[in-house]
Order: structure tokens, then C-alpha cells, then sequence
């Protein structure tokens, strides 16, 4: 009998700016030391289907159309920063099937035959598996940047107790991964943007240029040591709120985190922590109890734009 006895959680940061902008060579052991431990964590559980939650960058969603979440029957990364280009290896079956369970449960839910993604997904799998080369994978994609339609922390857990609850009908050891947050303010232009250009760039779906991606990348990767050095204008990053992310969701305290202001998200972890939801969607499809933990690592690295933080729980 299918049962969560058969699933894990990875919570994963993810930055573009990794291997672009230098860290302290002591930071970057110790990035480099939990990198590999959730690598050697996640392939002793030897998944045999990955549910990965991650956000996108405007890449592949844009104003023009942006449903709060999708999930992916194909899905192709777009490769920018470092990261690979390809197909990922989707399990169309599967994720049509947990499409009809969430709309059978009354939770519409946006479907799409060619999902784009970006590092918010391919970072996750390139780590763990050096590429795209990997278990069956059904992508959900949750917008966390274009306000009105960010989605409300309450629907978050109610998304991720029916993904747990559709998990709970299949064989398969599955391994969910939320990949965001956790607090960081990255230069994401809004619609606010004073720049009418730059309000059509996020809005009208269109490939990049060359030179448009190399200047992205150069203005994201000068924003990060910027913020380092305490020059910047951004948000810093709030070691203490991420911490308490973390706990609630080791222990299962959902309720902690919903109790939250949506405002207050932004107010004290910056604009994208709202990324740092992914994590809650993935760790409620398990137990909301507290799980064996066998990995827990966290680093503030402004350099990267990022409170880093790796959390990886299984059930018994």
C-alpha cells in the first residue's frame, strides 16, 4: 500500500551568481561540504520520481500571462547563467494524472505542454545529478514575482497537502524538492519600473539576445558584490528570518508560517523571499510533524544575493 513512509524533502537555495562571484575561501568549503552532502543524502534515497518546485526569473513565464502555479507535462531550461540547456526528463503521465487530482480536489491548477524553465530549476538538478540526466522529474512552477498573483502562503500549504495526498496513491519513493528563497532582494525589475522597456521585457514573452543575457548576467553578478560590500540600495539579507523558516518547517509548525503578513515577507526578507514558499508547498506534501532531519546547513552570501540554505528531511 502506496504510503508517505516513501518520500523526502529537500529545501534547496539556488542563486545564479554560484561560480560567477567569488566567496571567502572559507565560505565556499563549507558551501561545498553541504552541496555534497545533500548529493550524497538524495542519491542514498535513490529516488525514483522527483516532484521539484521552483520559480522562474522571466525566462519562461511573463506578465502577458502569469498563473500563480503550473505544472509541467515537458519542460525545456533555457541554460542561463551556468546552468545546462535541454530537455528535463518530465514524467508526462504523472504529472497529468496529479494535474486531474488537483482539479478533482478543487484546486484549479494551469497546465503547460512546453514548460520554460530557469536556474530557479535546473541549479537543483544540476547539483545533484551534474545535469539534466536524472529520475523522472513533474515540474510546478509558482510565480513569486509579478504581484498581484504571488500566491498566498494559506494556498501554499493547501497545495502542497494535496500534492502529499495525490503522493500518498503511488509506489514510487519520491523526493520533493522546494527550490527558492530564502531571503534576498535581487535586482528583478517589477512593472513599477519607470523604464518602458523594461516593463515590455517582463511582459511580452520573447528569447533574450545574446547580448541581453550578458548584460543581465554582468548587472546581476555587480549587484551581488555591491551588496557585499555595503554599497548596495537592495535589502540585506535576514540570517534570522531564514532561520526561523527553517525551524518551523523542520518541525512541521506550518501554522507558524501562515500566520505571516504577506507584506511582512517582503518588509523583512525582501521581494523575492517570496521564492522561500516553494520550500512550504514541497515540506507539506509530507507529514506536518516533525521528520528526521539528516541535513540542515545555512549561510548568509550577500555576494550571491542569498540567505543559503539546504534542508533535508524523509519520512519513517
Amino acid at each position: 500500500m502506496p504510503s508517505a513512509a516513501n518520500r523526502a524533502f529537500l529545501g534547496m537555495s539556488h542563486s545564479p551568481l554560484l561560480g560567477l562571484n567569488a566567496i571567502g575561501a572559507d565560505a565556499q568549503v563549507a558551501l561545498d561540504t553541504a552541496l555534497e552532502q545533500a548529493r550524497a543524502q538524495v542519491h542514498a534515497f535513490n529516488p525514483a520520481l522527483i516532484v521539484l518546485l521552483g520559480p522562474d526569473h522571466y525566462h519562461g513565464f511573463f506578465n502577458e500571462l502569469m498563473p500563480p502555479f503550473c505544472i509541467g507535462s515537458a519542460a525545456t531550461s533555457v541554460g542561463d547563467y551556468q546552468t545546462p540547456s535541454g530537455a528535463l526528463n518530465t514524467d508526462a503521465t504523472v504529472a497529468l494524472a496529479l494535474t486531474s487530482h488537483l482539479m478533482d480536489a478543487g484546486f484549479d491548477i494551469a497546465l503547460s505542454r512546453r514548460m520554460q524553465v530557469d536556474h530557479g530549476f535546473a541549479q537543483a538538478l544540476q547539483f545533484l545529478w551534474d545535469g539534466l540526466d536524472t529520475p523522472p522529474v513533474v515540474p510546478i512552477f509558482m510565480n513569486a514575482v509579478a504581484q498581484p498573483g504571488i500566491p498566498r502562503l494559506a494556498r501554499c500549504l493547501q497545495l502542497g497537502e494535496s500534492i502529499g495526498g495525490f503522493l500518498d496513491t503511488l509506489p514510487q519513493r519520491t523526493l520533493v524538492i522546494g527550490s527558492g528563497g530564502l531571503s534576498h532582494e535581487p535586482p528583478v525589475p517589477t512593472l513599477a519600473h519607470p523604464d518602458a522597456a523594461v516593463r515590455e521585457r517582463i511582459t511580452v514573452k520573447r528569447e533574450p539576445t545574446a547580448a541581453e543575457r550578458d548584460a543581465r548576467t554582468q548587472r546581476v553578478m555587480a549587484a551581488g558584490m555591491a551588496l557585499a560590500r555595503g554599497e548596495s540600495g537592495m535589502k540585506p539579507l535576514n540570517p534570522a528570518w531564514d532561520r526561523h523558516w527553517m525551524d518551523a518547517l523542520e518541525r512541521g509548525a506550518f501554522g507558524e508560517l501562515t500566520a505571516m503578513t504577506e507584506d511582512s515577507i517582503e518588509q523583512l526578507a525582501g521581494l523575492s523571499a517570496h521564492e522561500s514558499k516553494t520550500w512550504l508547498i514541497g515540506r507539506a506534501a509530507l507529514p506536518a510533524r516533525p521528520l528526521p532531519c539528516t541535513l540542515r546547513h545555512y549561510q548568509a552570501l550577500p555576494e550571491l544575493i542569498a540567505g543559503y540554505g539546504l534542508l533535508f528531511q524523509h519520512t519513517v
